[in-house]
């Protein structure tokens, strides 16, 4: 069972909870939802408000879920759920259930579905949707390493509504 938090109650390291430990990106309604592994990412705070920073590139079945609605969730699950952490991020949802096939079971009780094993949740609304500009990339090595086919990610910014914890 979720509890609600204010956000800035959250004991939350960024660079470890997103960059090492990953989350899952979810979005979708009651109907249907899909999630997917995500690695790159950012908190803080923007216009006054607190806020998420969300990349997701062009063609991930997940970017269909995150245009289509206003809120979407991220999902950060214990150590003990890597596998299909990794399984979510290797896996598309165009092709599978991929949720149901990794074993995660998909929450629909917020304005955002999540994943109901994560031990922390983000509902967040979108603020501000841009794509990565190339011509914006200061450093041509990031692009080369990162865009060697130019599908250059999809910003997502977006206010955290709710935090929840259990």
């Amino acid at each position: 069972m979720f509890k609600e938090i204010n956000p800035t109650e959250l004991n939350f390291n960024p660079f470890s909870a997103i960059g090492k430990q990953w989350m899952l990106v979810t979005a979708g309604d009651a109907n249907a939802a899909n999630t997917m592994t995500a690695s790159w990412g950012g908190a803080g705070v923007l216009w006054n408000k607190n806020v998420v920073t969300c990349y997701i590139r062009p063609q991930r079945y997940t970017r269909e879920f995150m245009d289509a609605q206003e809120y979407f969730s991220l999902s950060f699950l214990p150590e003990k759920y890597r596998k299909e952490l990794t399984y979510c991020g290797r896996v598309s949802g165009r092709d599978t259930d991929k949720i149901a096939q990794s074993g995660l079971t998909l929450c629909k009780e917020f304005e955002a579905p999540c994943i109901e094993q994560a031990d922390t949740v983000l509902i967040c609304k979108k603020l501000y949707v841009d794509k990565i500009q190339p011509s914006s990339i200061l450093n041509p090595e990031i692009d080369a390493a990162n865009y060697p086919d130019k599908d250059y990610h999809i910003v997502y910014i977006a206010e955290i509504v709710k935090a929840l914890t259990k």
